[in-house]
C-alpha cells in the first residue's frame, strides 16, 4: 500500500480488514505507515501560506485548486474533501482507486467510495475533475467509472462541476497526463 493513502478513507473498511491489509504489507516488508493526513496538513499549513506570502495570489478557495495523478489523484480528492474551505476545485488524473496494486476482491476502493459519499464538499461551490486512460495501469480504472459517476450525481454534482473522462489509448504516465492537463485546467478555471 502506498504511504500517502489517506488514513480516514481506510476507516471505512470493514472491521478486521484494515488489520489484515496491514499484516500483508508487514509480511511483504513494506512500510505500512500512512502519511496522507500529515502530507495534507503540510500542504495547507506550510506550503499554501508560503506561496500566498511569497507570490501575488488570490487566497480564497474559489481561486485555490489542488491536482495530482495516480495516488496523487487520490490525495487531491482527499484534500478537497478534508479542506473544502481551502480548495475550490481538484483535478484527479488517473486516480488510483485500488489504493494498492490492482487485485481481485480489493476492499480499498469501496472504502474510498464510502468515504466520498460522506465527505464530498458542496456541489454549489466546488468542482472536481477525474479521468483515466485505457492502457497500462489505467485500464484497471474503467470498472470504477459508473460508481464514481453515481456517487457524484447522488451528491448533486452535474456536468457544470464534475467530470469523469475516459481517454482512449492513454496510459498511466507523466507524458499522458501532460498531454491532457489543459483539459482539467480549462474545466477548473473556467467560469
Amino acid at each position: 500500500m502506498e504511504g500517502f493513502i489517506s488514513e480516514k478513507t481506510l476507516d471505512y473498511l470493514k472491521l478486521g480488514v484494515k488489520d489484515s491489509i496491514f499484516q500483508v504489507e508487514i509480511n511483504s516488508n513494506v512500510d505500512e505507515k500512512l502519511n496522507g493526513d500529515a502530507y495534507l496538513k503540510f500542504m495547507v499549513d506550510e506550503v499554501k501560506p508560503y506561496i500566498d506570502a511569497t507570490y501575488s495570489t488570490k487566497r480564497d478557495k474559489d481561486n485555490t485548486f489542488v491536482s495530482g495523478s495516480s495516488m496523487g489523484g487520490l490525495m487531491a480528492m482527499y484534500a478537497i474533501c478534508e479542506y473544502p474551505k481551502v480548495f475550490g476545485g481538484a483535478a484527479c488524473l488517473s486516480t488510483h482507486w485500488p489504493g494498492t496494486m490492482p487485485q481481485k476482491m480489493n476492499p480499498i476502493p469501496n472504502a474510498i467510495f464510502a468515504y466520498l459519499e460522506k465527505k464530498l464538499p458542496s456541489p454549489i461551490d466546488h468542482k472536481l475533475y477525474f479521468d483515466f486512460g485505457t492502457k497500462t495501469l489505467d485500464k484497471n480504472y474503467l470498472q470504477y467509472e459508473d460508481t464514481v459517476n453515481e456517487i457524484f450525481a447522488d451528491a448533486g454534482y452535474d456536468y457544470s462541476n464534475f467530470r469523469n473522462l475516459e481517454f482512449e489509448g492513454a496510459d498511466h504516465s507523466e507524458l499522458s497526463w501532460q498531454k491532457r492537463f489543459d483539459i482539467p485546467l480549462t474545466f477548473l478555471l473556467g467560469k
